[in-house]
């Protein structure tokens, strides 16, 4: 079985290599010290398992699990944490595999044997159980011919319905994925802006409002050459954000 470390602290992941050098079954493939490193990696080597930290700095084990789950052959994830007990009555509650930290050896060859591929439903049911964890993406995924697009939230312009999927324009380019603007507006909050039923916008990336030859009011966009419809509905909020002294 190839096993893929992911813990962005280098004792952490020497330790983990120490130990699973001692079991025969398991063939270490590759380490990653953070998120975007690890779904790289996985790729690139298609480990069995994953040995994945929760906590890391930017794109946090949680969310690399959620990328990973719209693969056809996901790995099979075992999460290593440091929280109490308390934070892993949700993972209990998911059947998700995990080791505490110090992890054991006993322990790091109990949870191998007994780990599964996790889907999205599971995913979203632990962040939903535990509010300790962190619910905001930092990066949008798309799969495409079994590969992962990693989109950087702050590199995203804007978001456009149309039918089933939505078009994510960012800085170097355009992909679609399946997902609903509402969820994406609950997850993301003030950084959106929502500007017509089927459009949200990049709030740092807006940079003004111009009027078309019909008379409605379009939003113009840095590094955009596109003008986006405003509905009337939408209309009032997208001025008095262009009037805040943030915009």
């Amino acid at each position: 079985m190839k096993v893929l470390i992911v813990d962005d602290e280098p004792l952490a992941r020497e330790r983990l290599q120490r130990m699973l050098g001692e079991l025969n079954d398991y063939q270490l493939v590759e380490v990653a010290g953070n998120g975007e490193d690890a779904i790289q990696k996985v790729e690139q080597y298609e480990p069995d398992i994953l040995l994945l930290d929760i906590r890391m700095p930017g794109m946090d084990g949680l969310e690399v699990a959620g990328h990973l789950s719209s693969l056809e052959k996901p790995p099979a994830i075992i999460f290593t944490t440091a929280y109490d007990e308390h934070a892993l009555a949700a993972f209990e509650t998911q059947a998700m595999a995990y080791l505490l930290k110090p992890i054991k050896q006993t322990q790091l060859a109990q949870a191998l044997a007994r780990a599964h591929s996790l889907n999205k439903a599971q995913l979203q049911s632990l962040n939903k159980d535990n509010d300790s964890l962190p619910r905001r993406r930092s990066h949008i995924s798309a799969t495409n011919a079994g590969h992962i697009d990693l989109i950087a939230l702050d590199d995203i312009l804007y978001f456009q319905a149309d039918q089933k999927y939505i078009t994510v324009c960012h800085l170097d380019g355009s992909v679609l994925i399946e997902d609903s603007l509402k969820k994406l507006e609950e997850e993301f909050g003030d950084s959106l802006l929502r500007i017509h039923r089927n459009a949200l916008v990049s709030v740092k990336y807006v940079r003004g409002m111009e009027r078309g030859a019909e008379g409605r009011q379009y939003l113009t966009l840095k590094h955009c050459d596109e003008h986006l419809l405003i509905s009337r509905r939408h209309l009032a909020n997208v001025r008095k954000m262009l009037k805040s002294p943030l915009a």
